[in-house]
């Protein structure tokens, strides 16, 4: 598996709409599914993840560390642990992300609007399958536009 060497969080800092996802029991039942990016300082964002769960918002907070090129330590919540999420790339505008683990247990692909073009979604796979995914177990996320 690969980061992206050339990652900037600046470009990524902002909202991020997640668009498919693989199954992770944290997410089970989750729609509208959002990322939202801060900049704290140049090796530190801010996060807030937010869902929608049977018409009520879910929201965990937490931070970010860059660790290494396209690569994040991240705490969510009173959680007691930091999971590695690794940016396995982004386009050149920085409007659409492929993000993973390095177990390959989880991977997200993640949109500056909440609809991704075709084009867009199949370069996403690409890089998912290139990192050894299976993409076939990929879920799609409802996200509704008009929320």
């Amino acid at each position: 598996m690969t980061s992206m060497a050339l990652f900037d969080a600046s470009k990524y800092a902002g909202l991020w709409y997640e668009v498919a996802r693989f199954p992770v029991s944290f997410q089970d039942g989750c729609a509208n599914t959002q990322a939202d990016y801060q900049v704290v300082s140049p090796e530190v964002l801010s996060v807030k993840n937010s869902c929608l769960r049977e018409d009520s918002l879910s929201v965990i907070n937490g931070k970010a560390e860059l660790v290494g090129p396209g690569r994040l330590k991240v705490r969510l919540g009173a959680m007691p642990f930091a999971a590695d999420y690794w940016v396995l790339w982004v386009d050149e505008d920085y409007q659409t992300a492929v993000v993973g683990v390095p177990s390959g247990r989880a991977g997200w692909i993640l949109n500056r609007t909440p609809q991704i073009s075709e084009d867009r979604l199949i370069a996403a796979r690409a890089v998912l399958e290139f990192n050894g995914y299976n993409v076939s177990r990929l879920l799609m996320t409802a996200q509704d536009s008009a929320k």
